[in-house]
């Protein structure tokens, strides 16, 4: 009888693509128990705090239109139910984007693992800011930051939000909690793991300054600001990976980045250090939300300038690793010139072989002479 041999497979493996849509089906699920629970009358009042927007107040308008009504918001703790709702629902879009647009052109490019990884990172990112650049911008033209900028600082304690203003932070506050799940999601490497919460406290912590501050004019104007140079880098990066000679979106977002930093630091000092120093109401107010006094001011010009300082050390090393890597595929392979010597015996090396080495039949040589004399 024939012995049956055991089989040594290995069991099978399963996917990066498999792994991250079954987490993102495990999420679709827990964001659709939310609006599910908006159907039935048992649930709708849990299922509200973390769907639509809380805290919100009427006032009458005015010049005019005293028969319309306009709902402002404040903040409140009820928004950390409504910022983990939307998380759920950005790590939803994430998935799709990532499915269905970037992994498809990375199938078609055969990028390596690295660019593989930079890749989905820019793609994703490219897609938030160009968003978020074209509402804030929505935002600003709609409520008149640009025609008048003293609305930066004027009538602060800016505590009462308009719809959009209050659902553009809660947005950016969803989508960058969202990332920390995605660190696992994404399988991101130990090494860039420290890079990458860096890189998202940072967001979090300006973001959520901004928000519980009541500087929300200010802030929503510094993160389009921000935005627009950070989405100039990404798209730059995702040409660059499908033609590596493409340098020109690189050399544009070197110039606006420093201006950003600029642009950054005149409107912060403008309105912190000029704006609110003068206004009249100075005292510190939890109920109002006042939090216009000296101590408040300087942390946040200090955290402003350290990061922007911060933004400009690393934009520096990232300029001369690029010199050097740059210079270093450039330069010449430098060739060895030949040494020769002055004088009679160079000059007799050259007639008795090739670049002063001897040759092998060399008739004046010391041997060659002394069999002649014999």
């Amino acid at each position: 009888m024939a012995i049956r041999k055991k089989s040594t497979k290995s069991p099978p493996v399963l996917s990066h693509e498999f792994v991250l849509q079954n987490h993102a089906d495990i999420v679709s699920c827990v964001a659709m128990v939310f609006l599910l629970g908006l159907m039935f009358e048992i649930t709708a009042k849990a299922s509200i705090i973390f769907v639509t927007l809380q805290y919100n107040v009427t006032n009458s308008a005015t010049e005019g239109q005293a028969s319309e009504s306009v709902s402002l918001y404040y903040y409140g703790v009820k928004d950390l139910a409504t910022v983990f709702f939307y998380m759920l629902v950005a790590v939803i879009i994430h998935a799709i984007i990532q499915e269905y647009v970037l992994d498809k052109i990375n199938r078609r490019m055969h990028f390596s693992k690295t660019k593989h990884s930079k890749f989905n990172e820019s793609g994703q990112l490219s897609a938030f800011y160009l968003f978020s650049c074209i509402w804030g911008t929505f935002i600003l033209i709609s409520e008149n930051y640009i025609s008048d900028p003293t609305i930066l600082w004027r009538a602060y304690p800016h505590n009462l939000m308009t719809f959009q203003m209050k659902f553009f932070f809660i947005s950016q506050l969803a989508y960058w909690l969202h990332a920390f799940p995605e660190l696992y999601f994404q399988k991101t490497k130990k090494e860039d793991i420290l890079r990458q919460l860096v890189y998202i406290g940072l967001y979090l912590f300006h973001i959520a300054g901004a928000y519980l501050l009541n500087l929300n004019h200010l802030g929503l104007v510094l993160l389009v600001l921000h935005y627009f140079v950070e989405f100039l880098f990404h798209i730059s990066r995702l040409f660059y990976f499908s033609d590596e000679k493409y340098q020109k979106g690189f050399s544009l977002w070197a110039v606006l980045f420093v201006l950003g930093r600029l642009l950054t630091l005149i409107l912060s000092v403008l309105t912190v250090g000029f704006g609110l120093a003068r206004a009249e109401n100075q005292k510190f107010d939890i109920s109002t939300g006042n939090f216009n006094v000296l101590a408040v001011r300087i942390a946040v010009l200090a955290s402003i300038c350290i990061t922007q300082a911060f933004m400009m050390w690393k934009f520096i090393n990232f300029q001369l690793r690029r010199w050097r890597e740059h210079s270093a595929t450039q330069a010449p392979a430098v060739k060895k010139k030949p040494t020769v010597t002055k004088g009679r015996s160079s000059r007799k090396g050259t007639e008795n072989g090739v670049n002063g080495t001897v040759t092998s039949n060399g008739a004046d040589s010391p041997r060659n002479r002394k069999d002649k004399s014999s």
